[in-house]
């Protein structure tokens, strides 16, 4: 019973910080949050970072990365999707089903709202798991403080669109890691790699990152206009 209490507890207070994040929003930020949570958006920035492995490791590395990170991104997806969620099933606080899904005290964008359950976030699970194992194989603080700022204001992001509670994000964030220590642990079984104390284009994913990041403060600017 004390047991249940507690998550109850958690749960009420995973909420009220849920709804103080969410209802702070604008116009300005609606046009931002949604186009920085997107997917495709992140390409070019990906690119980056095979770009840095192409030009610093051996081709049977750079392949051992590659599938590394896929590895990576399964594992998290695929844990949350379908191993968790689908037993857990708690429902997104955008879902309309959700009590708390009333317009007056969640906020939507786009009339966006997701799919059914929310926990655990496969968005924070796939971003920090891309941002641990960049950080893992590179060490280069710059580059991790980045990914790691990305990978947080993705997280943030999901708050402000209504799809994801907190607790969803955090615990996201842990299968990431888990993901990303496990793969990065077979692969330098796998490839023999050490850490490199030199890493020439280790900037390229920060520039690129960057400027789409400045790519998409103007467009939102833009259509506020």
């Amino acid at each position: 019973m004390m047991l249940l209490e507690l998550l109850n507890e958690v749960v009420d207070i995973d909420t009220d910080i849920f709804l103080s994040l969410n209802r702070m929003h604008s116009p300005f930020f609606d046009y931002f949050m949604s186009t920085y949570s997107g997917k495709w958006i992140w390409i070019p920035m990906y690119a980056a970072i095979w770009y840095v492995m192409l030009r610093n490791f051996h081709w049977k590395v750079t392949l051992f990365c590659m599938v590394g990170l896929a590895l990576v991104i399964t594992i998290a997806d695929q844990t949350g999707a379908t191993l968790i969620r689908p037993y857990v099933e708690r429902l997104r606080p955008s879902n309309l089903e959700n009590p708390i899904s009333d317009t007056d005290m969640v906020h939507i964008v786009n009339g966006r709202r997701g799919g059914r359950y929310g926990f655990p976030s496969c968005h924070a699970a796939n971003t920090f798991g891309l941002a641990f194992f960049v950080w893992f194989l590179f060490r280069k603080r710059w580059l991790t403080v980045f990914m790691m700022g990305w990978a947080l204001l993705t997280c943030y992001s999901r708050i402000y669109l209504g799809v994801h509670y907190p607790g969803d994000l955090i615990v996201g964030t842990l299968i990431g890691l888990l993901a990303a220590y496990i793969v990065y642990r077979l692969f330098l079984k796998v490839s023999g790699y050490k850490t490199m104390k030199k890493v020439p284009h280790i900037y390229a994913p920060i520039l690129v990152g960057g400027l789409t990041i400045v790519g998409i403060l103007i467009y939102s600017t833009v259509m506020i206009l």
